[in-house]
């Protein structure tokens, strides 16, 4: 288990502050009990922050039918939809959610190229709210697999101000690339044909890289 680049500054500025304030309170305050709370209370926060940037490696499952999940964290929709920014065709959408405490590392679950990227600014609604994927700020990749296309959109949520997304449009990606990172939780749709086979459930928890979604009908 490593840390993630999108981590370091954050990690940085954060262990900078809370030695700041420890170092107050160590100063100001005779109290050992005052001095042992805060003290603790800085170690535990920075625990966090760490562990929100944790990178786990995982090897890719590199299989051209396979759809892995994207990130980990729970399934919240499988649903069929009509997706219209790029693909204008009837797909099936699954969403996952990722929580603050989930691994927040996004990867390509199909290998090709990418065909389409596209960033959108917008809003900070909850992750969960089904308007979400429309109006909350995002980032649209496709990546055309032999043929066939897969759509994942990141999303930002009401914690998650940050998406970083390593997608350029022409480039060859595999199965298991990062595709990305959101900082602190959010969600990540997939679109996929609506002759895909999907293989999860609403409700379920599935490990980004690992987990299959789908099974793609390809030529």
């Amino acid at each position: 288990m490593r840390i993630h680049k999108e981590g370091y500054r954050i990690i940085f500025n954060s262990l900078l502050i809370i030695t700041v304030i420890v170092a107050l309170f160590f100063i100001f305050t005779n109290s050992l009990m005052v001095r042992s709370i805060v003290g603790t209370v800085g170690v535990l926060i920075l625990i966090l922050i760490v562990r929100f940037f944790r990178e786990p490696h995982r090897e890719p499952l590199n299989e051209d039918d396979s759809v892995t999940s994207p990130a980990d964290g729970t399934i919240v929709e499988v649903k069929p939809v009509y997706e219209g920014e790029f693909l204008k065709a009837e797909c099936i959408q699954v969403s996952v959610f990722m929580s603050v405490f989930n691994v927040h590392v996004n990867w390509f679950p199909v290998k090709g190229f990418v065909e389409y990227y596209k960033y959108h600014p917008g809003k900070y609604l909850v992750a969960m709210h089904p308007k979400s994927s429309e109006k909350n700020e995002r980032t649209t990749v496709v990546i055309n697999n032999l043929g066939t296309r897969v759509l994942i959109r990141q999303i930002a949520g009401l914690i998650a101000r940050r998406i970083v997304c390593y997608a350029k449009e022409g480039s060859a990606v595999s199965q298991g690339d990062q595709v990305g990172f959101i900082k602190f939780g959010s969600r990540v749709d997939i679109f996929l044909p609506s002759d895909a086979r999907i293989q999860v459930t609403k409700g379920q928890k599935v490990k980004g890289n690992i987990t299959i979604i789908a099974k793609l009908p390809l030529s």
